[in-house]
C-alpha cells in the first residue's frame, strides 16, 4: 500500500511481447504497486505467453482485437474490482519510463489531483526523444484548440501515460466512449466536464521501433474525433446539445463496461 492506498497499474497491450519484460521489471523496481493487470487485445504475437510467466501479473484476454479504447475499459473496470484506490495506465511498449509511478501516485494520495498525466511536452524534450516532427506539430496545434474549447491550460491531452483516483473512475460514463483512440481523449474532456482537476508531470520520451504508434492516416482520424470531442464539449457547456459524453453533472454515471 502507499500511504494506505492500494496502487494498481493496468498496461493496455497489443503485441507488446518484446519489451513487456522490461516495462514489467522497471514498474516492479518502484515497489509502490499493489498489483499489475495486463489486458491483452487479441495480440498476435507472444505477448500473453510472456505476461503469463511474468510474477504478479494478471493477465486478461480479448480473443479478438476490439480496440485501445475497449481495452482500456477493462483495464480500469478490472482494477476498480481490485479494490484499487489509484490506477496508473502504462504502455508494456516502454516508450513511458515507469519512473514516474511513484511521483503520479504521490500526487493522488496526497489529495492534491485526482488525475495525473505524464506529459511528453513539459521540458521540452519530445523532438530529442525521437518524435516525428509532424507529429509534435499536430500535438501542439490540437493541444492549443483543445484548450480554447475545454478550457483546460493543458501541455498535451495525447500522452498514454495517466493516472487516476478512483472516485474519477467510479464517476466518469466510459461506456459510451469510443473503443477506438480517441477515448483517451474523450475520457480527459469528462474529467475536465465533472471539474475534476488535472496534473501534469514532465516525462521523458523514447521513440524506436518497438513503441508502439498510429500511423498517419489513424492519426487524422484520431486528431478529427480529438476536434469532434472538444467541440462537443463547448456546446453542452453552452447548454446548444446534449449528448452521451457530456451527461448534466450530477447524474449518476454507469461503470465501465467490462469487456470480455
Amino acid at each position: 500500500m502507499y500511504q494506505d492506498k492500494k496502487v494498481v497499474v493496468v498496461m493496455p497491450a497489443y503485441n507488446a511481447a518484446r519489451t513487456l519484460r522490461q516495462t514489467h521489471a522497471e514498474v516492479r523496481d518502484q515497489q509502490v504497486v499493489d498489483a499489475i493487470i495486463l489486458v491483452d487485445d487479441g495480440s498476435r504475437d507472444e505477448t500473453v505467453t510472456v505476461a503469463r510467466q511474468l510474477p504478479g501479473v494478471q493477465v486478461h484476454v480479448h480473443e479478438l482485437n476490439k480496440g485501445y479504447g475497449a481495452n482500456q475499459k477493462t483495464c480500469y473496470r478490472l482494477a476498480l474490482e481490485a479494490g484499487a484506490d489509484i490506477v496508473i495506465m502504462i504502455h508494456p511498449d516502454y516508450q513511458y519510463t515507469p519512473k514516474l509511478i511513484p511521483a503520479m501516485a504521490a500526487v493522488i494520495a496526497a489529495g492534491l489531483h485526482p488525475c495525473v498525466l505524464g506529459s511528453r511536452i513539459l521540458g521540452g524534450y519530445a523532438l530529442k526523444g525521437g518524435m516525428p516532427l509532424w507529429k509534435y506539430l499536430s500535438n501542439r496545434a490540437l493541444t492549443f484548440v483543445e484548450n480554447v474549447l475545454l478550457g483546460a491550460k493543458l501541455s498535451e491531452y495525447h500522452t498514454g501515460y495517466r493516472a487516476f483516483s478512483r472516485e474519477i473512475l467510479l464517476k466518469l460514463d466510459l461506456a459510451n466512449n469510443s473503443d477506438d483512440f480517441v477515448f483517451d481523449n474523450q475520457m480527459l474532456a469528462q474529467v475536465l466536464w465533472h471539474g475534476f482537476t488535472i496534473a501534469e508531470i514532465s516525462c521523458p520520451t523514447k521513440y524506436f521501433a518497438e513503441a508502439s504508434s498510429i500511423n498517419l492516416r489513424r492519426s487524422v482520424v484520431y486528431g478529427l474525433g480529438c476536434l469532434k470531442t472538444a467541440g462537443a464539449f463547448r456546446l453542452a457547456k453552452w447548454g446548444v446539445v446534449r449528448t452521451k459524453l457530456f451527461r448534466p453533472v450530477g447524474r449518476k454515471a454507469q461503470s465501465p463496461q467490462l469487456q470480455n
